[in-house]
């Protein structure tokens, strides 16, 4: 039976990436099977996740999911595994604007007792006052220890530690504040696993940190079993029976759980590269364009003529195409990038999108369909996630999504071509 334990911590930065990455290799390295999944929507961390342990990372998403689709990723990230290493999303009982979603959420839903990680720079007897806050915040939420993190020399951990043995939290380990160990940013976040060059570098280095630090069969003993469920759950029906997939560094940000999803319900998936000016498969009925970074690959997207003949054949003998946010942008006219530099993108769709003057759209969207796809009849109910820099300059199409709580009309739909900024996790 698997056992599950969730890293958390109560704010964004305290370094609960660098710590669940450090745990999963140094439990790798100790010979346990051990998996991850990854909170909320991110795209990026599950990257970092999979090259750590060697096994594929899921999302658990207690705002977007629907709890069937909850409890089958939570089974399929345990396929196979002791141990599963789930990493929060922000503080842990931060959630949607709406006040739900928070990994504290999932905790209680779940039955998943929480490992809390504190940055205590600048702290002493007052991080064990933070922890204890924490652990009696909800009756339903079982915090079972702490990792100190940052900690500044021997004596530092020495003036913190007694102060937790009388609130009945344990510390299962202190890291030493250190600057080498950190994975670089960009603008949507951490640059992605794929870009760095030395990402085993860096995981065996958070790995050693891990191993000198922390107390990892008494955090192997902090998990509890999980219950699990194999029945299938569709997320997003298929677009079609045999869909071709963008699949580079440009488009990597497709749910493993839609793919999945179109697997069980029957699809036939094939991957090709844009950035190596490959088409799509001729016999493929359905091309997605999925989320990622065209625009700093955008001078070599506009000069993929392979690409873009293949493109322009499958949109000709009236196979869907479906682009979510980079994807979307790509189906455009144009780009113009953060050189204020234009390129010609696909031209299926009458969009014109531009990262001169960059503007954070962030947030999750309850969604309605404007018009009939594949994807549903008009009016059918997702749920989803924005993230994205870019603003459209010029839109001269038929909205594809309506949104109750983003900009209203979102998205563009030309026949058979359609696609917007909005990524669907789940129908509502």
């Amino acid at each position: 039976m698997t056992r599950a334990l969730i890293i958390a911590a109560p704010s964004s930065g305290a370094g609960k990436t660098t710590v669940t990455l450090g745990l999963l290799r140094a439990l790798r390295r100790r010979g346990v099977a051990v998996a991850s999944a990854k909170v909320g929507p991110d795209y990026i961390d599950p990257a970092f996740h999979a090259a750590a342990s060697g096994r594929p990372c899921r999302n658990l998403d207690p705002w977007a999911m629907r709890p069937e689709t909850l409890r089958h990723q939570l089974g399929r990230a345990a396929d196979g595994a002791e141990l599963l290493i789930i990493e929060g999303v922000m503080g842990l009982f931060d959630g949607a604007a709406d006040g739900g979603g928070s990994t504290a959420d999932l905790a209680a839903l779940l039955g998943i007792p929480v490992l809390l990680v504190l940055d205590v720079r600048g702290q002493t007897v007052s991080a064990a006052a933070v922890a204890k806050g924490f652990a009696s915040f909800r009756d339903d939420v079982a915090v079972v220890g702490v990792v100190l993190n940052r900690v500044g020399s021997p004596r530092h951990a020495a003036l913190i530690c007694p102060a937790f043995d009388g609130i009945g939290l344990p510390v299962l380990g202190a890291l030493a504040r250190t600057d080498g160990i950190a994975v670089p940013s960009r603008h949507l976040g951490l640059v992605q696993a794929g870009e760095q060059v030395d990402l085993e570098a860096f995981l065996d280095g958070a790995a050693d940190a891990i191993e000198a630090a922390v107390d990892l069969d008494r955090l192997q003993d902090c998990a509890r079993p999980i219950l699990r469920t194999e029945a299938p759950s569709v997320a997003i029906p298929p677009l079609g029976g045999q869909i071709a997939v963008a699949r580079d560094t440009a488009f990597a940000f497709a749910y493993p759980h839609v793919l999945d999803g179109w697997r069980a319900a029957g699809a036939d998936l094939s991957f090709f590269s844009p950035l190596d000016d490959q088409a799509p498969a001729d016999q493929a009925d359905a091309v997605y364009l999925s989320g990622g970074y065209p625009e700093l690959h955008a001078g070599r997207l506009a000069a993929a003529g392979n690409f873009r003949r293949g493109m322009l054949a499958a949109a000709a003998r009236g196979a869907t195409i479906y682009g979510e946010c980079g994807g979307y942008m790509v189906l455009g006219d144009g780009l113009v990038d953060g050189a204020a530099m234009r390129h010609a993108m696909l031209g299926l769709l009458p969009v014109e999108t531009s990262f001169a003057v960059p503007k954070r759209h962030l947030g999750y969207r309850r969604i309605a369909l404007c018009a009939e796809t594949p994807l549903g009849a008009v009016g059918a109910h997702y749920r989803g996630h924005e993230f994205h820099f870019a603003s459209e300059t010029a839109r001269s199409a038929v909205p594809h999504f309506g949104t109750s709580d983003g900009h209203g009309a979102a998205g563009a739909i030309v026949g058979r071509v359609f696609g917007s900024f909005l990524h669907l996790i789940d129908r509502a």
